[in-house]
C-alpha cells in the first residue's frame, strides 16, 4: 500500500492549527456550532445508554456459560470501543449532512488561501446553491457506508469472529473519515465520487493516517468539537499538496466540465 500514515495525520494537525487564522476563522463558525450541538447530544446519549448497550452486546457475543464469563472482562474494552465509534460516527454523519454546504464553502476558501488567491466572503446565495449538490454527495457516502457497516454489525453477533469487529470497525471508520472530508475539496474541483475513492486508494496509508487521527479526535472531549472544521481544512491541504497536478484527477475535471457544457 502506498502513502505515509504520519503524513496523513499531519494534514489533520495542520488543519487544527489553521482554525484561528484570519480570513478563515469566520467560515469555521457554522460547522463548529453544528458540531457542538450534535456532539453534546452524543455525549449525553452515551452517558445515559452506554452501559446498557455494552451489556447487551456482550450477552449477544458470548454464550451464557459460566466458564466463559471471564472473557467479558477481556472483551469489555473492545465492545466499549465499538459503541463509542458507532455512536460518534453516526452523529458525525448527521452533522456532516447538515453542515455539508458550509463545509464545502470552508474548503473552497481554504483552497483559495493555499493557492494565494484572495479569499472572498460567501453570500447566502452561494451557500444555498451548494445545498442540492452537497446533500446528494452525502447520500452517496451513506449508500457506500451503510452496507459495509451492516456487515460489521452482523459480524459482531457471531461468536469468536465478533471479537474482531471493533478493530475492523475502527479501521473502516478511519477510511470513511478520509472519504468524508477529502470529498469536500474533490467535489469542489468536480472529481466524481468513484474517482475520489480511487484516488484515496492510491494513497491508502496517507488516507487512513488522516482518517485515523480524525477518528481518535472525535473521541476526545472538547477536541471533538473542533474535529469537523479542522478535518475539512486538513483534507483541503491534503488535496492541494497531494493531488494538484495529478493527471488522472485533471482529466476527470476536464471531462466533467465538458459534460456540464
Amino acid at each position: 500500500m502506498k502513502g505515509n500514515p504520519f503524513r496523513g495525520a499531519g494534514f489533520f494537525m495542520r488543519g487544527l492549527a489553521m482554525l484561528p487564522e484570519k480570513g478563515i476563522r469566520h467560515f469555521v463558525l457554522v460547522p463548529l456550532l453544528i458540531n457542538i450541538f450534535l456532539f453534546s447530544g452524543a455525549i449525553w446519549l452515551l452517558f445515559d445508554q452506554m452501559g446498557y448497550w455494552i451489556d447487551y452486546l456482550l450477552s449477544s457475543i458470548l454464550p451464557d456459560w459460566d466458564w466463559l464469563q471471564f472473557l467479558r472482562y477481556l472483551l469489555w474494552p473492545l465492545v466499549a470501543g465499538l459503541v463509542l465509534i458507532t455512536v460518534y460516527y453516526c452523529f458525525s454523519v448527521v452533522a456532516n449532512i447538515i453542515a455539508a454546504p458550509f463545509n464545502g464553502i470552508l474548503s473552497e476558501k481554504v483552497e483559495q488561501r493555499l493557492r494565494g488567491v484572495t479569499v472572498t466572503d460567501a453570500g447566502w446565495k452561494e451557500i444555498v446553491a451548494l445545498i442540492p449538490r452537497t446533500v446528494a454527495r452525502e447520500i452517496s457516502k451513506l449508500l457506500y457506508y451503510l452496507p459495509r457497516l451492516l456487515f460489521l454489525v452482523i459480524l459482531t453477533f457471531i461468536p469468536v469472529l465478533g471479537m474482531l469487529a471493533p478493530i475492523l470497525l475502527f479501521l473502516f471508520g478511519c477510511w470513511m473519515m478520509a472519504i468524508q472530508y477529502c470529498d469536500y475539496p474533490m467535489d469542489n474541483n468536480k472529481v466524481n465520487f468513484r474517482d475520489m475513492k480511487d484516488s484515496l486508494k492510491q494513497r491508502r496509508l496517507t488516507s487512513v493516517g488522516f482518517g485515523g487521527l480524525v477518528s481518535i479526535g472525535m473521541m476526545i472531549p472538547l477536541v471533538n468539537l473542533l474535529v469537523m472544521p479542522a478535518a475539512v481544512i486538513g483534507a483541503t491541504i491534503f488535496w492541494v499538496e497531494e493531488y494538484t497536478g495529478d493527471t488522472e484527477i485533471d482529466l476527470t475535471f476536464h471531462q466533467d466540465q465538458l459534460e456540464q457544457k
